[in-house]
């Protein structure tokens, strides 16, 4: 029994969504063997599942989304570094309360780039998603060396709302072991840069942004990547159109500049973790999410894990805390079934707070439907 699952956000982590999970399965089977693999898609937990599977974990102070320092984690194995940019840019980072989508900053995050380089990292997953930011990736590049400066020959303002003042961009001063690693952009979305399906216009409603605001950052980032575009030529704007530039509120588009390859999130996860490896020993695959909807179906972990499992024959089954797909819809990703926390307690509220032991009731339910 193979248990790789994704965080159910706001109620467990993936590391707590496994215990659960074999803690119920025990409860109806107590010598049933189960092996944990919590699995992330490139979003926040990517670190976390990292460490779980073996990574070290290390901290390093940078700047949050708002300028102000905070404690990130990243992780590494040997020359590989798994490097989260919500740890340092992420929505989670802000007060509570408070959204800033004009003026957040991936500065954060590019420091914490630079801190897998200075630990060794020959490769480096750079996982993205859950951002406060919608600024092309600005702020992680002038962590890592760029230049970018208004007209008066001073930097620009940061976030995204500061790319309006752009009057020229030089990349020549960028970190020069940049070149030297194999940098993976890890995300769950392939939108581009700008337009309407662009990083202001799909995601900036969820970091506050108010119709204006995503107007103007659309009219920043557009203005950007054309700077950028005389700074360094035609692949610039090749790459704003690309899929993933718009990532994490367009800090792909900043990633790929660098030189990153992008692969879907969970695909590059999977085997960083070594699912393929634990896959052979397990006989069924217990995956989830805390919300299995149209999303899941469009790159999220668990429709990873189960299109892995189908390529080597292996079972399916799902855990989530809400079920918005139909039976064909499971089938089609390669999940036999799903089993949902409001099917044991129909209290959504109550789920929230009480996932855990609900979990493992529902867990006990797998267990009597397929090991007993």
């Amino acid at each position: 029994m193979l248990v790789a699952a994704d965080k159910f956000k706001g109620s467990l982590t993936a590391v707590q969504v496994a215990q659960r999970v074999t803690a119920g399965l025990r409860l109806v089977v107590p010598d049933v063997e189960v092996e944990s693999l919590p699995v992330a898609d490139g979003g926040d937990g990517t670190v976390a599942a990292a460490v779980a599977a073996g990574f070290e974990r290390h901290e390093v102070r940078v700047a949050g989304p708002l300028g102000d320092e905070v404690t990130a984690a990243f992780a590494v194995r040997g020359e590989t570094a798994v490097v989260e940019m919500a740890e340092a840019s992420g929505l989670q980072r802000l007060p509570a309360g408070v959204l800033a989508p004009l003026s957040s900053s991936t500065y954060g995050s590019g420091e914490l780039l630079r801190a897998a380089l200075d630990a060794g990292a020959r490769t480096i997953v750079f996982g993205v998603g859950g951002s406060a930011t919608t600024d092309g990736g600005a702020g992680m590049l002038s962590a890592l060396g760029a230049r970018l400066l208004d007209d008066t020959g001073e930097p620009v303002p940061p976030g995204g709302g500061g790319l309006a003042e752009l009057a020229s961009a030089d990349l020549s001063c960028l970190d020069p072991r940049l070149a030297e690693v194999e940098l993976v952009l890890a995300s769950d979305v392939d939108n581009p840069l700008t337009g309407p399906k662009g990083a202001p216009a799909v995601y900036g409603p969820q970091k506050g942004a108010s119709p204006e605001d995503v107007t103007a950052l659309d009219s920043a980032l557009t203005h950007y990547a054309k700077v950028l575009e005389d700074a360094v030529g035609p692949t610039a704007a090749e790459y704003a159109a690309s899929p993933g530039a718009g990532a994490a509120g367009g800090i792909g588009y900043g990633a790929l500049l660098i030189g990153a390859r992008f692969r879907p999130g969970i695909e590059v996860m999977l085997d960083v973790l070594g699912f393929g490896t634990a896959l052979d020993r397990a006989d069924l695959v217990i995956t989830g999410e805390g919300s299995l909807d149209e999303q899941t179906l469009h790159g999220k972990a668990p429709a990873g894990v189960a299109a892995a499992a189908r390529t080597v024959g292996k079972e399916v089954v799902a855990v989530c805390g809400r079920l918005a797909l139909p039976p064909e819809e499971l089938g089609r990703a390669g999940i036999r079934r799903a089993y949902a926390l409001t099917e044991a307690e129909p209290d959504v509220a109550l789920c929230i707070a009480e996932a855990g032991p609900i979990l493992e009731r529902v867990a006990a339910r797998i267990a009597r439907d397929f090991l007993a």
